[in-house]
């Protein structure tokens, strides 16, 4: 490949310093950036068009294969991408993963608003109120890119979306689909006067998750993974569902439980 690239090969160079700041959230927060760690996220990041500032390898593995043929085609964009040779030490300084890939991107932070999950007038919208670790908010997003939902919505109090584990275990589904972050108490009340109905589950509920009709607009509400859905969320929902059980457990992990709720709305609207 004739591109030329930029080479750093001192951990101590200033952008190296500020890319691994990233992995602290005031920082993120601060620049408007993060880090997406590997082939699969750098790749989807880039066929999705999200906003890829760097791409930062390892330069004695090289530019890993799956990537060589986005080089001349972000050169002729006009957001064009910097690409950057590395050494090892840096990819360890900037990344978390224990055994880390060959590759990172810089990302920059999308502005997204919530008015995006109201365009849809039969919307199916996952919010999250207060899930601490990021493989199931990471699992969760991923689940409703897999249905096609219309959002996420993350409260406050949940584990920050752009925490490299969460971006990990997204597996590139948060560049498919609108995640915004927002007031559960503003946004629900909202929702509710443009006709959604807002939905939680409960151990206590009544009514079967089978049984609630998924066609209408729904947001559906999930909780921390101790506590459950905070109280003061849980005066706001309309309606709760519980998920059947036949076996001996107690009850399912929180992403396992959304991607049961997902994969049923799915069914109603698509397959029955």
């Amino acid at each position: 490949m004739s591109t030329s690239f930029l080479t750093i090969t001192s951990v101590s160079n200033p952008r190296v310093k500020q890319w691994a700041q990233l992995q602290d959230r005031k920082y993120r927060n601060r620049e408007g950036r993060y880090i997406a760690e590997g082939v699969h996220l750098v790749q989807e990041a880039l066929r999705s068009g999200a906003f890829v500032e760097s791409v930062v390898f390892d330069q004695d593995r090289g530019l890993p294969a799956e990537l060589t043929s986005y080089v001349k085609e972000k050169e002729a964009s006009s957001e064009p991408i910097e690409w950057i040779a590395v050494t090892d030490a840096v990819v360890r300084k900037c990344t978390d993963a224990e055994t880390p890939q060959s590759v990172f991107a810089v990302m920059r932070k999308l502005e997204l608003n919530w008015r995006q999950l109201f365009e849809d007038k039969q919307a199916l919208v996952v919010v999250v109120d207060g899930v601490q670790d990021p493989g199931n908010l990471g699992t969760i997003i991923r689940s409703a890119d897999a249905v096609g939902a219309t959002g996420v919505l993350i409260g406050r109090g949940t584990v920050d979306v752009y925490n490299s584990k969460t971006v990990r275990s997204t597996m590139g589904s948060m560049f498919h689909l609108p995640v915004v972050e927002g007031d559960l108490l503003e946004l629900l009340p909202e929702a509710k006067k443009q006709g959604v109905c807002v939905v939680s589950t409960s151990l206590q509920a009544e009514h079967s998750c089978y049984s609630f009709d998924f066609r209408q607009p729904t947001w559906f509400v999930v909780g921390n993974e101790g506590k459950g859905v905070s109280p003061q969320v849980q005066s706001l929902v309309d309606e709760s569902v519980i998920i059947p059980m036949q076996g001996q457990a107690e009850s399912l992990n929180v992403a396992m439980a959304t991607t049961v709720l997902l994969y049923e709305a799915m069914r109603q609207r698509h397959y029955s």
